[in-house]
């Protein structure tokens, strides 16, 4: 069976490579479930898909240098933008897939911790339009 452990994950938002403020990049996509029940179903419920959807949630380090993490991300707070996220940095491959799609950038956190804490940044962001899966 095959195993992977996620040590270089690619992710690029909007032409930006976060690859070096990265902890974490999840990608979940899902397909509203559309209850078609009717009288004729014997007591069982009969569902068909609707609507797609998704999310990337990231966990970034945070860092306030000039044309670093903050800087990038805060000019495109309301905007959406272009995602690319690969589980390695590796070109795209049948074992290596990249999804695209376009998120909105909904929430920025720029500051978060307690004492003592590295400076992380935890967002959630909506997928907008399709999410397209290559392996090339």
């Amino acid at each position: 069976m095959p195993t992977m452990v996620l040590t270089g994950e690619y992710l690029n938002i909007a032409g930006n490579v976060l690859n070096e403020f990265t902890k974490k990049a999840e990608l979940a996509v899902e397909v509203e479930e559309k209850d078609v029940t009717h009288f004729a179903s014997n007591g069982w419920k009969l569902l068909i898909g609707g609507l797609k959807s998704g999310t990337l949630g990231c966990e970034f380090l945070q860092d306030f240098a000039a044309t670093k993490l903050d800087s990038i991300m805060w000019p495109l707070l309301g905007s959406v933008v272009t995602f690319e996220v690969r589980p390695t940095q590796a070109a795209a491959s049948a074992s290596n897939p990249r999804y695209t799609g376009n998120i909105l950038i909904k929430e920025w956190q720029p500051i978060s911790g307690s004492v003592g804490d590295e400076a992380t940044v935890g967002v959630s962001y909506p997928t907008s339009g399709e999410v397209v899966r290559a392996t090339a």
